[in-house]
């Protein structure tokens, strides 16, 4: 029989050596090139004009500056609405909107997949049959209802909407039956616990790479959102808005253009890097047996 190998007294899979080092070397080649688009977009931030329009364009900076950034900030104390506001406006909506999707889809989530109550079948595949509407499809429909509710020109236009998605519904509920035991939840029942506690306390950590991967989707959504049909105060609308207006002046404001793709790109991914360790480690410990 074929020795298993051990590291630090543990068994682990059963490959050879070669071969560990063989994927080893595959995965930093795909992160690397992965990787590369990004690095790509730094080094346009940090190019004076002129390199910025050579042809053939380089990957590389040979005299890197900082005064595409400066440029910026010049650009952002000239507007008349002071920038924190468009700061302000999108962290609030970001936030705001993100969290009340993660609440409402996961109990919601929880409702249809561990509750049998009358017509959850028929209302689950309602929601998968929204999946096939694109949001552009239904932007008049939504215009009406806001201005029904008179949500129009307010943050409720942004916020109310993030918190139906449906995509994050369905992909609660998928997980939560997948992986959240009823014998688990049958236990805490019988212990006294209301259905909020064992929502909260019981099914919620057992799909955390399920809400983590949520909260990436939603807060990215949120956070990299335009011009918008429902905001028509300078004071409400959001920093992409902003950045867009201010690098819309042509050829001479490409440099400040770069600099705030960098700016606008570094929120959701620093967002994605902190939640992505957390979705790993618990993916790799969330396994269970009734």
């Amino acid at each position: 029989m074929a020795k298993l190998r051990t590291s630090k007294h543990k068994v682990v899979l059963s490959r050879s050596v070669g071969g560990d080092a063989g994927i080893t070397v595959l995965l930093v080649l795909m992160g690397a090139f992965m990787f590369l688009p990004m690095l790509y977009v730094v080094m346009q931030s940090l190019k004076p004009l002129d390199e910025l329009w050579r042809f053939p364009p380089r990957f590389y900076v040979t005299k890197p500056t900082l005064k595409n950034f400066k440029d910026l900030f010049n650009l952002m104390n000239t507007s008349w609405v002071p920038f924190t506001r468009y700061i302000f406006n999108t962290v609030f909506t970001s936030v705001a909107g993100t969290t009340g999707h993660l609440f409402l889809a996961s109990m919601a989530a929880y409702a249809m997949a561990k509750i049998k109550f009358p017509g959850h079948k028929w209302m689950f595949k309602l929601v998968r049959t929204s999946l096939m509407f694109h949001a552009t499809v239904t932007a008049v429909t939504r215009f009406m209802i806001m201005s029904l509710f008179g949500w129009v020109d307010t943050y409720l236009a942004i916020i109310v909407p993030a918190f139906a998605t449906t995509l994050g519904l369905y992909l609660m509920k998928q997980f939560m039956e997948s992986s959240v035991s009823d014998a688990v939840l049958e236990s805490s029942r019988i212990d006294g616990a209301s259905e909020f506690r064992t929502f909260w306390t019981i099914a919620m950590p057992m799909v955390k790479p399920a809400w983590l991967t949520l909260i990436i989707y939603s807060f990215q959504d949120l956070w990299n959102a335009g011009a918008s049909i429902y905001i028509h105060s300078e004071q409400l609308k959001s920093f992409n808005y902003a950045i867009q207006q201010i690098t819309a002046g042509g050829i001479k404001r490409a440099g400040a253009s770069a600099a705030a793709t960098v700016i606008m790109m570094a929120v959701p991914i620093s967002v994605f890097v902190i939640t992505q360790s957390n979705i790993i480690e618990t993916m790799g410990s969330s396994g269970m047996k009734d």
